[in-house]
């Protein structure tokens, strides 16, 4: 059961929304998005090391396998663990102790002797990377405005998705010539520098509140609206509204279980785009009779379509809303891997391949990014977005292994055979139960749960 209370005081919310773009919007950004890079080097890395290991029979097929899955073990875990310390201890205390985390297991990686040691590692690694995905998003959606905070957190994607072909490009120059252990040293040293840095980034005002630690929230608050203002006076705030009291059981509500439900569904679907199809490429390629190096190249060719999808993304989640931009990019999706199931000719392949990746990756920015992390109320966003997370990757922790059987057996169609039937369910679930959280403020989605826009 729920209970409708006033929120009264600090009205942290509405003060954020009416704010003005500043410096302090973009510093937050900043701080967030350079540890979401390296959580995005160190979740593609599998696409270069992976293609490098079986070649260099440092690893077999099965313990490639076992890499991924226990990656997603990890995440599982990991999204889970992050959303009850994240609602209970605070976003900014999360958020370093899980970068601590992955940066220093990927610094170990780097000297594994053996595979079945990288792949105990890559677990310590998966943990902090699922916890970041979850906490990241969900505290820069408590920062910035309703206006364009579909395009903020499509850009924070777009920043994530950046490691993909940041990976490819260091892979085509590292792994050839010195093999993959510089990979892991990289995302190490990156993630332990941006932990140190990140030491400035503030609390959520809006968790302060929900919390009731007002003379904290308040300061924080007053701290804000000077720097956001540059000295000239702010229009007033939206006044606070009656909204409702919310706990972990109310997930299962008649409010919140069809988010629960398109959370939970959205994610699955994006994680297996993901790690079922598209860390799979070089591995993919090299089985087929390609080189290490022409499989690399072949795969930053294609891969090149994800920081396009994020931008496409990022433009499409303000203007045209969540709900479509999903649905249209599931349809392009379907229609590019049905193509592409059936391309023989490298020109083929190569340009459907990166038309695919474009629709990939705006669901990418969109679910990820944008959708999870909004339509949860604040006092259990990372609870919510955890346990929707924890499905996602859970549902996952298998995928390797069902893609290796259906690669063995039907090629990459088989493979594409099983995220298009997953793709027709998302959209399905968002058409039926999906709502539209573009331009409305946080606290509205709270107090009046609806599918569209007032």
């Amino acid at each position: 059961m729920t209970t409708t209370t006033t929120t009264q005081g600090v009205n942290a919310g509405g003060r954020l929304d009416r704010l003005p773009i500043s410096s302090f919007h973009y510093r937050i950004f900043w701080l967030i998005a350079a540890g979401m890079f390296f959580d995005g080097y160190d979740l593609y890395v599998t696409a270069a090391v992976l293609g490098a290991t079986v070649h260099s029979h440092f690893s077999t097929l099965a313990q490639n396998a076992q890499f991924v899955s226990l990656t997603f073990v990890g995440m599982t875990l990991g999204s889970l663990a992050a959303g009850f310390l994240g609602d209970r201890f605070g976003r900014r205390f999360t958020y370093q102790f899980n970068l601590m985390i992955f940066g220093l297991a990927s610094l170990a990686a780097a000297f594994a002797p053996s595979m079945n040691v990288l792949n105990g590692l890559r677990f310590l690694m998966g943990f902090g990377l699922g916890a970041e995905i979850v906490v990241g998003y969900s505290t820069m959606t408590e920062f910035v405005p309703p206006k364009s905070r579909g395009r903020w957190l499509a850009f924070m994607a777009f920043v994530v998705v950046a490691g993909l072909p940041a990976v490819m490009v260091l892979a085509n120059l590292i792994v050839p010539h010195f093999g993959w252990r510089p990979m892991f040293v990289i995302a190490g040293i990156g993630a332990l520098i941006v932990w140190y840095l990140r030491k400035r980034l503030p609390e959520s005002p809006r968790w302060l509140e929900t919390n009731g630690r007002n003379a904290e929230a308040e300061a924080l608050m007053q701290a804000i609206e000077r720097e956001a203002s540059g000295g000239k006076p702010l229009s007033a705030p939206a006044p606070a509204q009656p909204i409702p009291s919310w706990n972990l059981a109310s997930l299962a509500s008649r409010a919140l279980l069809p988010r629960m439900v398109v959370g939970s569904v959205v994610l699955v679907t994006v994680n297996t785009l993901i790690f079922g199809f598209v860390v799979w490429l070089p591995t993919f390629f090299v089985h087929q009779g390609m080189s290490v190096t022409k499989s690399l190249a072949y795969t930053l060719i294609i891969a090149l379509g994800s920081p396009f999808g994020c931008a496409i993304g990022a433009f499409a989640a303000d203007r045209l809303g969540r709900r479509p931009t999903i649905i249209g990019a599931s349809l392009l999706t379907i229609l590019c891997g049905y193509v592409y199931a059936f391309a023989k000719t490298p020109e083929v392949l190569l340009s459907v391949g990166f038309f695919l990746i474009v629709g990939v990756y705006i669901l990418t920015a969109m679910i990820y990014g944008v959708y999870t992390s909004e339509i949860f109320p604040t006092e259990v966003r990372l609870r919510a977005n955890g346990i929707c997370n924890m499905i996602g990757r859970g549902a996952t922790i298998v995928t390797p292994f069902i893609v290796i059987s259906l690669f063995k057996a039907h090629g990459v169609a088989g493979v594409l055979a099983l995220v298009i039937g997953l793709l027709i369910l998302q959209i399905i679930v968002v058409a039926l139960w999906g709502i539209e959280p573009a331009k409305r403020g946080l606290e509205d989605l709270e107090a009046a749960p609806g599918r569209s826009a007032a």
